[in-house]
């Protein structure tokens, strides 16, 4: 049985991203984070830039117009016109009475940089700048006119606090000028003691009415090893210093809290811990979570493993030859999602995670919480890399999500329970969104939702599952019971008007539509809610009649259905789409993240889903985006071909992130003037190389469902599985030597391996080796 192997035994090239050069472009920044605050770490040659965000830092206010007061007059013409077959007039009648009204939904937006210049003594040798996965610290380090110079940045969990230290090898040799960058909304910078603090409003005019936001203070303390300070013109001027400390507090008044008392509080706490202690405070804290998890895909060559990451990333894409790269993209994923979302963040990931690079927010977009894909995305990788405690934010979102929802149920549909749509802000926004073809998507509220479920068949928790869990499936639920309609020819329950977000089609007449009745993605997660509220009612024992209702219910959804392609069809009807390459695929959410399509419970519907994704890659002008990649490691590791999803791990790494290896979407896709940062690709393709090695279904485990040719040695360790599993993989020369697995409570399991099985039974903290499979037939 091999050892257990932790991730100070993966090779450092697994888990550093380091560079020989400052950056000169957001992509070749680092990137730091506790959760709430955060930082872009550039690392010049005699300046430190990091440029700060912070989660609640949003434009905007709660509203109660977003919701068209035609709404819900207009709901039963929309519907006749499209049961009648006349989508045209349908859509002008959506577009001018069911979408959103928002007037102050706001975004969130960047924060100023802290710039630190050094002067020019000489010239610098031996830069070097590095993030190390292990411990989440940003490092510098060089000489310039002989003298060494070394700086560190974390951001500290535990103190929130964001930390910036610069150290000289030569006594008293620091000397420099600490300074804010400009900032996009209206901001005073002033200063008192060892404090340079700024204070301003994050207000702006694209997405909100340029005087609603939050107030905002960042408030920067020094602490000197030696030397002198002087604090004057709206900037820190050092002299005569050993070592320099910046520790940055960050408050904002979202939720009535006092910003000026926060930020003061933060850095008064850092300060009295002490530098030392407050950074090993936050490396025992971070790897708490990231140690969980380790992951070896096999070496990659030396001169491979010699290269600077950006070079290193450009090499892969070339010839897509290194393992310990794709292990790090891995890592890297983990690294973001807990430097992003902690259990006590107020807000979950946005569109850019923790981070604000100024384009999504200043774009059409808004850097918010998209409710129809990237959100959820943004948490695949949660639960089964070991994450729970960071699934929280997202979770408390949808709590609170749920209330507000209740008043767009009554006021836009004239129904009970709640509902949102694509979109929502810091505030709780649930009103359909304020766009043609994508504002429309009425089970958004429920998809999200659905992570509260995940979350309970992850951890098993029956106390969150009966007081969290439970009464926000329940009121979805309550919703569609009373939203669904008969189809007047077919007799099946059908949503609508929806969007299958975000594509068009082409009606029978030529019209290019998107509201339709029944789409498939509706009835994929109408179907996933109603499930999880019966097995959710089971295990806790409440609420038969209603378990009963959704049964009756769920048996009359639409089928799924194959098109004259042999595609499963993303509409009730087969038509065509508008817009054959287009990046969204929502109907094939079916295969994954659910599990209502596999090979080999509906080898048909499975193959049409295959048929789906040939065609949408093969079609001129495909919309690659990063989101769209991760999806496909998913899909096609669901489908059991490993190399193809290898390919998009590839297609991921090489095309779609950057030399920093975060991911983009395009320049070109959905109005972006040039590439945009989205987390939603590094979470995805993390989540998706874990769907490779492991999946379950809370009743099944299955090893190595789709190993590709390339990984053929290796050993991922602490992956979770449903049912309150974690579970290490072993595998040479392609084939599983083993698996050793433990239960948090006693319990029976399937694990299959290939065709083979295994039945199993776990007692509660048991670690059981696996290697011995029935084949089939036996």
């Amino acid at each position: 049985m091999p050892e257990r192997r932790t991730v100070h035994d993966i090779p450092a090239s697994g888990h550093l991203l380091w560079y020989p050069s400052p950056a000169e472009r957001w992509f070749e920044a680092l990137p730091v984070g506790n959760g709430r605050c955060g930082g872009m770490v550039y690392s010049g040659y005699h300046a430190e830039r990091v440029q700060l965000a912070e989660t609640t830092a949003w434009s905007g206010a709660p509203s109660v117009t977003d919701v068209s007061p035609s709404a819900q007059a207009m709901l039963p013409r929309i519907r006749e016109l499209l049961f009648s077959g006349r989508n045209g007039e349908a859509q002008e009648l959506v577009n001018e009475h069911l979408l959103g009204r928002p007037t102050s939904f706001g975004t969130n937006l960047p924060l100023p940089e802290l710039i630190i210049d050094f002067p020019r003594p000489g010239p610098v040798t031996g830069f070097r700048r590095s993030l190390d996965l292990r411990d989440a610290i940003a490092r510098t380090s060089y000489e310039a006119g002989g003298v060494p110079w070394s700086r560190e940045v974390f951001a500290s969990h535990p103190e929130r606090v964001l930390a910036v230290r610069v150290g000289a090898g030569e006594h008293g040799a620091c000397q420099l000028t600490a300074r804010f960058g400009d900032c996009v909304f209206p901001a005073q910078v002033s200063a008192s003691d060892h404090d340079l603090v700024l204070n301003g409003r994050a207000t702006e005019t694209l997405h909100s009415d340029g005087q609603a936001g939050v107030d905002v203070q960042v408030r920067v303390r020094l602490v000197l090893d030696g030397g002198a300070a002087m604090i004057t013109d709206g900037r820190i001027e050092v002299t005569g210093a050993d070592a320099v400390t910046f520790l940055i507090g960050i408050g904002t008044s979202w939720a009535g809290a006092d910003p000026e008392a926060e930020a003061r509080a933060i850095t008064d706490r850092a300060a009295a811990v002490g530098y030392p202690e407050l950074r090993a405070r936050h490396v025992a804290d971070y790897q708490e979570l990231f140690d969980r998890v380790t992951l070896s895909l096999g070496p990659s060559s030396p001169d491979r493993q010699s290269l600077p990451t950006g070079d290193r990333r450009l090499a892969y894409a070339r010839d897509g030859q290194d393992p310990e790269l794709e292990s790090l993209f891995f890592q890297y994923g983990r690294y973001l999602t807990i430097a992003g979302s902690r259990a006590d963040s107020p807000l979950p990931l946005a569109l850019q995670g923790l981070w604000n690079d100024g384009l999504a927010s200043s774009a059409s977009w808004t850097n918010d919480f998209h409710l129809d894909m990237n959100t959820q995305q943004n948490y695949w990788a949660a639960e089964v890399t070991n994450l729970p405690e960071c699934h929280e934010p997202l979770i408390a979102l949808v709590g609170r999500l749920s209330q507000a929802g209740r008043d767009t149920a009554a006021r836009m549909y004239g129904l009970p329970g709640w509902v949102a749509h694509t979109v929502t802000n810091a505030w709780g926004y649930s009103a359909p969104g304020s766009g043609a073809g994508w504002g429309l998507h009425v089970t958004a509220g429920a998809w999200i939702a659905l992570h509260l479920w995940d979350h309970y068949e992850f951890g098993q928790d029956t106390r969150y599952l009966r007081e969290r869990t439970y009464p926000v499936l329940r009121g979805a639920a309550e919703f569609f019971l009373a939203y669904l309609c008969p189809h007047p020819e077919r007799g099946w329950l059908v949503t609508g008007p929806s969007d299958s977000p975000e594509n068009w089609y082409l009606s029978p007449a030529g019209d290019t539509c998107a509201a339709s009745m029944g789409s498939t993605c509706d009835r994929v997660f109408v179907d996933e809610l109603f499930s999880a509220c019966i097995r959710a009612a089971a295990i806790l024992g409440v609420d038969a009649t209603m378990s009963e209702r959704l049964a009756r219910a769920r048996a009359l959804l639409p089928p799924f259905q194959i098109g004259k392609h042999g595609q499963l069809q993303e509409w009730l009807e087969d038509w065509d789409e508008a817009v054959p390459s287009h990046r969204h695929t929502s109907h094939l959410c079916a295969l994954y993240p659910m599990r209502q399509i596999t090979p080999r419970a509906t080898p048909g519907l499975a193959r049409a889903a295959e048929v789906t994704l040939d065609r949408r890659i093969a079609a001129p002008g495909w919309e690659q985006t990063e989101w769209a990649e991760a999806n496909f490691i998913g899909f096609y590791a669901r489908l059991g071909q490993g190399d193809q999803a290898r390919s998009h791990v590839r297609a991921l790494i090489g095309a779609a992130a950057e030399a920093n290896l975060l991911t983009y979407s395009a320049g070109g896709v959905a109005g972006a003037a040039e590439n945009i940062y989205s987390f939603d690709g590094n979470a995805g393709g993390t989540a998706g190389i874990a769907e490779m090695l492991l999946q379950s279904d809370g009743a099944e485990l299955e090893l190595l469902p789709a190993l590709p040719a390339a990984w053929a040695e290796g050993t991922v360790t602490g992956l979770r599985a449903r049912g309150g599993l974690t579970v290490d993989i072993h595998w040479r020369d392609g084939r599983l030597l083993g698996a050793r697995i433990t239960a948090s409570s006693t319990r029976r399991m399937r694990v299959r391996y290939g065709q083979a099985l295994a039945d199993e039974s776990f007692t509660a903290g048991e670690a059981r080796w696996i290697d011995s499979f029935t084949p089939p037939g036996r």
